[in-house]
């Protein structure tokens, strides 16, 4: 607990890399999708490493707050760019016509949202969460999605009941047994109930991919209009952070040491492990670790949006162009390093 109430407090802080000739260069306002674990400590490596600086950009960075908060405040101005969970952005998109937020850059190529809960609940199957209560963040991409996973589940979403908490109390809450599931990623979900003392025997993990919602998600999220202003400023962060997750495959110990740098109550094998776990299962997934970043299947991309879409009673089409467009992306080369 004393861990998290200093992630709490460092919620606020800034992150940035030493200014050197900052009026040469363009800011760039980055908000994470959560607060300083395993998986951020990449993108943090790539701020720390200076490769953003060796592309032109003055980059600030924030932890984020769940990725439903993310395209909220990328949106409205707060912020230039983010990375999030692309979902709850398709679902602003699909709601909001006039949003013009989009990704130039896909870093997860599999999920990690699931249901988590324990194994002394009872509940084996999503059809086992009728009449029970889940926890999350209002603007926790899981709970979001979920009419989304019940749907392809064949559950009804209005059968659960909902407790909102702060993200630092999520996975106490289920510990405690006050309530029966959460939703979430896997890489917070599941370390942060080990880290609380629950054996990962008694964890009971449903993954939205299980069902069929084959999403994708992690994703850098920015505006057209920002986009289009800084078309370099783009590429740059994308090749900046392509070479973090590189440098984070080969040397996952680096990574965390760097991140520890940064936060000094960082739990570093627990930290670890979640890394390894994003990178393995998220990140370099069998299509990524051949073809490298980038290589999109807009089929797969579409047949997400329609489920977003069709969860959510939304009539209106979304082509999946107007999420993703990969002409932003640097050179073949530099998305697919040795």
């Amino acid at each position: 607990m004393r861990r998290r109430h200093a992630l709490a407090l460092f919620g606020s802080a800034v992150l940035a890399a030493p200014a050197v000739h900052a009026q040469s260069l363009t800011n760039v306002r980055f908000s994470l999708d959560w607060a300083l674990q395993g998986p951020q400590g990449a993108f943090v490596l790539a701020l720390d490493r200076g490769y953003f600086r060796e592309a032109g950009l003055n980059v600030t960075m924030d932890r984020g707050f769940g990725s439903g908060d993310v395209p909220v405040k990328v949106s409205a101005g707060a912020y230039d760019v983010g990375v999030a969970d692309l979902n709850p952005t398709i679902r602003m998109k699909l709601e909001r016509p006039e949003s013009d937020l989009f990704t130039p850059f896909i870093i997860h190529d599999a999920t990690a949202l699931a249901v988590m809960t324990l194994r002394r609940e009872n509940i084996r199957t999503p059809a086992d969460l009728v009449g029970k209560t889940l926890a999350a963040p209002e603007s926790d991409a899981g709970r979001q999605l979920f009419p989304a996973f019940a749907k392809a589940a064949g559950i009804d979403p209005a059968s659960v009941r909902w407790q909102s908490v702060t993200p630092q109390l999520r996975e106490p809450m289920l510990a405690q047994g006050r309530v029966n599931a959460i939703t979430g990623f896997i890489t917070s979900g599941i370390f942060s109930l080990r880290g609380l003392g629950i054996a990962e025997q008694d964890i009971v993990t449903m993954l939205f991919s299980d069902v069929g919602a084959d999403f994708f998600s992690t994703s850098m999220i920015t505006t057209r209009r920002w986009a289009a202003a800084n078309p370099q400023a783009v590429t740059g962060l994308i090749r900046g952070l392509v070479r973090a997750q590189y440098d984070s495959l080969r040397d996952p110990d680096a990574t965390i040491a760097n991140l520890r740098q940064r936060e000094p109550l960082t739990d570093v094998p627990l930290e670890t492990a979640r890394l390894r776990m994003a990178l393995d299962r998220l990140t370099f997934t069998p299509a990524v670790r051949e073809n490298g970043f980038g290589r999109v299947d807009m089929a797969r991309l579409q047949r997400s949006i329609d489920s977003v879409r069709d969860a959510f009673g939304i009539s209106r089409p979304l082509p999946a162009s107007d999420i993703y467009d990969p002409s932003y992306l640097p050179p073949a080369a530099d998305l697919k390093l040795a």
